[in-house]
């Protein structure tokens, strides 16, 4: 296997010329943010769905929604608040009167429906509503009265969500969470930055963006980077790193076990392997290399570690235990 046809190897450099175009696109409306974009590019070209956490005001909305008009893709937002039902997500079925005085139950299909999913504020949501989407999720289907619903492809959730302390948010169940290739965190801007954000968005309107895809160009890109070659020493680099921050396993450092309560599994190493082919491709190289794991190790691993009570009574954060895992895990064995 590997980047051998004609086409795939146009893809290669249809991916590899137009990264910068891409981020000339978004700079119409986002500034800085460039680890952020680059985290949700990789994602999207991969297959995955993204987890987006920061404070309110951040422009996480803004984000999703730019680059989905880059990759002219079908756009749904949906709100996510205290009494929203699983309903007001996957649609439902009415009770309709057709010719004939004769009535049938017909499905209203629900704002899930569409290419890119904004799930603004998912944590805002009770559990329940939250797991109406771990089936479109993971299999990109809904299931309403017994019937099957195929979604639309290519489809991605890409869900925001306020930090978890603040009023009024209820934590992720950890099922769905798993779900998410990366958890990407948007931080405060530079003074620079914001000082440019102001003036922009206190002047005239913007350039509309300009789409620079299609959904078959993003389908064709998710089967290009799967066939990227990766050597098996970089992948059991992946292997082993997921497999370090399992706590009370051979092998396992002490930090670990101290401060641990509950590790990544085996779709964080998928991730790490899957997100590095895609970031190969963008970097403009056809195979993966340990830049690639560690640069993605942080988005890849901080929301599938669960810290003991210890460590946060010691200030230690998940972000520490990831960089301590870099520091420990060798990359050959």
């Amino acid at each position: 296997m590997g980047l051998s046809t004609e086409q795939e190897r146009q893809a290669v450099a249809q991916l590899r010329d137009s990264r910068e175009a891409i981020r000339r696109e978004l700079a119409k409306v986002i500034v800085g943010q460039e680890e952020v974009i680059e985290q949700l590019l990789i994602c999207l070209m991969a297959g995955g769905h993204c987890l987006i956490t920061g404070a309110p005001g951040l422009a996480k909305t803004l984000l999703v929604r730019s680059v989905a008009q880059v990759f002219h893709l079908g756009f749904q937002r949906i709100q996510f608040t205290p009494d929203l039902m699983p309903a007001d997500i996957t649609g439902t079925e009415i009770l309709e009167q057709q010719e004939g005085g004769h009535r049938m139950m017909q499905f209203v299909k629900g704002p899930i429906f569409s290419n890119v999913i904004l799930a603004d504020e998912i944590n805002r949501t009770p559990p329940k509503t939250q797991a109406a989407l771990l089936e479109a999720m993971q299999e990109h289907q809904i299931t309403a009265a017994g019937k099957r619903y195929p979604l639309e492809e290519p489809f991605f959730v890409l869900a925001t969500q306020n930090p978890i302390e603040m009023e009024g948010t209820y934590p992720l169940p950890e099922a769905q969470l798993d779900r998410f290739m990366f958890n990407v965190m948007v931080d405060y801007l530079p003074h620079e930055q914001e000082r440019a954000v102001v003036m922009q968005t206190t002047a005239a309107k913007p350039e509309p963006i300009q789409p620079l895809f299609t959904g078959e160009d993003v389908q064709r890109f998710h089967d290009v980077v799967r066939r990227v070659p990766i050597a098996e020493e970089v992948a059991d680099y992946a292997v082993r790193l997921a497999a370090a921050s399992r706590p009370h396993r051979d092998g396992t450092p002490a930090f670990v076990n101290d401060w641990v309560s509950w590790g990544a599994g085996l779709r964080a190493a998928q991730t790490l392997v899957l997100g590095g082919k895609a970031r190969a491709l963008l970097s403009g190289r056809v195979h993966v290399a340990f830049e690639d794991i560690v640069a993605l190790a942080a988005p890849t691993l901080r929301h599938r570690i669960l810290v003991s009570y210890k460590a946060e009574a010691e200030g230690v954060s998940v972000e520490d235990v990831i960089a301590r895992l870099l520091e420990t895990v060798p990359k050959n064995v």
